[in-house]
């Protein structure tokens, strides 16, 4: 569980690093001093694309560490009067075997 739970630890490290990344190049994109001609325009489409995606992967990535750690949580404790014992089973009558036939 705890191996599980690193390389998810690792994962979302990473979707934060690949977020990050395309912020970055999105904002050298569309820096004030830039001019924006038609061919980077496309580029500003596929940096918010790849942007979006890192999101997406993050959040998909926080929701399965958050239901993995939800799912460790500690039960509560046992109530103080233990339950009734259950009887035995009743074991199975015994079948009388039959006598053999001759000849």
């Amino acid at each position: 569980m705890l191996s599980a739970l690193l390389g998810m630890h690792d994962d979302l490290a990473l979707a934060e690093r690949s977020i990050a990344f395309h912020r970055d190049h999105l904002a050298r994109l569309i820096h004030p001093g830039r001019q924006i001609g038609p061919h980077e325009v496309s580029h500003l489409l596929d940096a918010t694309r790849r942007l979006a995606e890192a999101v997406a992967v993050r959040e998909a990535q926080a929701k399965s560490v958050a239901a993995v750690l939800q799912s460790l949580a500690r039960v509560p404790a046992p109530t103080s009067t233990p339950p009734a014992p259950s009887p035995p089973a009743a074991a199975p009558p015994l079948v009388a075997p039959s006598p053999a036939h001759s000849r």
